[in-house]
Formats: structure tokens, sequence, C-alpha cells
């Protein structure tokens, strides 16, 4: 592959052996934690601490809001049981759930590559106003751009989120002591294995299909029954609950342990990870969240749950421990316990 000669137009001498960009350090996990503290927050952050959050507080002399901005460069952009359109949607307001905030309002951009058929861009569309009814938002801001054929791999989405945040607003992960129980609310992994078959054309029959739906809901109900007993919650995308389960760790004092016998996986994503070498645990989901809840709080949480039959399979995945050499352990079936690695970039790129 030619190298494009950057040093025609950056005013900065690029040597031929300068560190690059790679795809892995757009893929949430290890690389990605690098290229934000490395490179970006030294010179945009204004010299705050590093908070992982999914989703920025700002305060107004009124309300106290939540802002995130996300983009979506999934190929393929239609695959089982969604498409870029509504992904954009839910992955906005998700990030916007998970940060304690209600989703209000959001913003959608496009880059629109040259020869796309029209009706696609009024599939997408449709899409996107669908999930944005579902989830309740309004779409009050946009900007359309066009590129020309084979820069944009069809259309690329750019939302902004806004929300208002509603207490009691989650901690974060400093908060989080030895012995709070770790829960997901549903299966993991649907959506990366999903688009993963669509795009290699696996054939399976049915299809995997992906979970990317609004997690809200599932916030609300931890809200209810647990209240500042939530210490905090993300929605595990690129990565998947390996990458925020290790993201946890960087930020606090503890360590995670895993119990195999009790992470959700449906029968179509255990036998693709088993076909393909792949380890669920670090593959990414779009309606799945994983939260830590103190341990006197994690059944009701979990009976919540899973008294909404969009979260039947809620299940509590294991607990933090004191902080020891490995980040997050996991509990074999047969016992012994064994480190999770933590991914460096996503397995498949362009999931979202």
């Amino acid at each position: 592959m030619t190298r494009p000669t950057w040093s025609l137009n950056c005013p900065v001498r690029i040597d031929a052996t300068a560190d690059r960009v790679v795809l892995a350090h757009g893929e949430g996990a290890r690389l990605s934690r690098q290229l934000l503290a490395g490179h970006i927050l030294p010179r945009l952050g204004g010299g705050a601490p590093i908070d992982w959050r999914d989703a920025a507080s700002v305060t107004t002399e009124q309300q106290r809001l939540a802002v995130t901005t996300d983009s979506f460069v999934v190929s393929p952009l239609f695959f089982p049981g969604g498409d870029i359109g509504s992904l954009s949607v839910h992955g906005t307001v998700n990030d916007l759930a998970v940060s304690g905030a209600r989703p209000r309002w959001i913003t959608l951009s496009m880059i629109l590559e040259e020869g796309l058929p029209l009706a696609v861009l009024d599939a997408v569309l449709d899409r996107v106003a669908w999930a944005a009814r579902e989830c309740d938002v309004l779409v009050v801001a946009g900007d359309t751009k066009v590129v020309p054929a084979g820069a944009a791999d069809g259309l690329f989405l750019n939302t902004t989120g806004i929300g208002e945040l509603i207490d009691p607003v989650p901690s974060g992960p400093t908060a989080i002591q030895p012995g709070d129980a770790l829960l997901v609310s549903g299966p993991i992994g649907r959506h990366g294995v999903a688009v993963l078959c669509a795009r290699e054309e696996f054939g399976f029959d049915p299809p995997p299909q992906t979970d990317a739906a609004p997690l809200f809901p599932a916030v609300e109900l931890l809200r209810a029954s647990a209240g500042t007993h939530v210490r905090t919650i993300r929605d595990a995308t690129r990565g998947g609950i390996s990458a925020v389960l290790h993201e946890w760790a960087a930020a606090s004092d503890v360590s995670f342990v895993l119990e195999e016998s009790q992470i959700p996986v449906t029968d179509d994503v255990r036998g693709a990870c088993e076909l393909l070498g792949l380890d669920p645990l670090q593959i990414a989901c779009e309606g799945t969240l994983a939260a830590a809840v103190s341990a006197d709080k994690a059944d009701a949480a979990i009976a919540a749950l899973r008294a909404d039959s969009r979260f039947a399979a809620a299940s509590i995945i294991g607990r933090a421990t004191e902080k020891r050499l490995t980040p997050v352990a996991i509990r074999r079936l047969f016992g012994s316990e064994q480190p999770v690695d933590e991914p460096t970039g996503a397995l498949l790129p362009r999931i979202c």
C-alpha cells in the first residue's frame, strides 16, 4: 500500500519510520486509551483528570446537561436486526443513558460518497427517524457533505447527543469497592458477531441478530431498584465487556473476577465464537450494559431488570476484589482461574 505523502501538506517533517495511526487506535481498547491519554487529551483536555465516561456533564444556570458525540462507519450499512441509521441513534442515546441522563436531542451530520443511490440514503434516514421516535429524542440540527467516489465507503454519520442529568447520577468507576457485584443487562457479543457474519457472508441460518437497542429503560430500572448503590454503568461497545472492565480497573483500586457459568451468551454467538476462535467477552454489544452495584442491592437490581422481558437474561457475572496483579480474571467452568486479556484493538473493526 502506498503511504500518503503527508509532508507535502503538513508543516511538521514526517520521518518514514514515525509512529502512525492504525485501525486499532479507533476500536475502544488499549490502543484507543493510549491515543487519548498520550495525544488527544493533553492537547484538548484542559489539564483536567481523565474521565472515561461516555458523556460529559455541563451545567447551565437552570439545569445540568450531558453531552456526547459519536461517529458511525459500520460496514455493511445494513446487517441482521439493524443498520447504520438506527445504530447512530441507539449508540448516541445509550452513551447519554449510561452517564445518568435522559436523552432529549441529537444532531445528525452525514458524509455521503458520490454515487450513493438515493434509495439507500432514504432507507437510512427512515431508520434514523424510526429510532428517534422509539427513543423519544428530537433530531434538531444536521449537516451534509459529499465527497468523491471511493472516499467514504457509501456514507458515514456523526451525531451529537444532549440529555438532562437525572439524580442519582452514577459516580463512575472510582466509586467501585471490593465486593461490588458486576452485572450485565443481557447476553453479550451479539452486535459484533452479527456484523461479522453479515460482512463475511458466513451464511449462518438463521443469521445472528444485533442487540442494538435503547438502554435508557434498563438504566431507569437500575436507578429505581438500587439508587445511589449503582456505582457506574457502561454500554459495552468496542472491545466488549473485557475492555470495559480493564478500563474500570485502570481507573480504580480494584480488580475483577468473573464467573464463566454466569455470563449470558446466546447459542448463535457461542457457536460462531467457537467456530472462529473468538472470545465473547471481547466482542461488542450495542444494547447491553455493564454495571457495578453494591452487593446488598445486586439481587434487587437483577430482579428489576428481569421483570422487563427486554432484559430477562440479566445476570450477575462477577465481583470486584481488592486490587491484584491481574486486573480481570475469570473462573472457568472446570474451576481454574485465568486472566482475561485486554484487547489491544477490536477483533473486528468498523462495527459502529
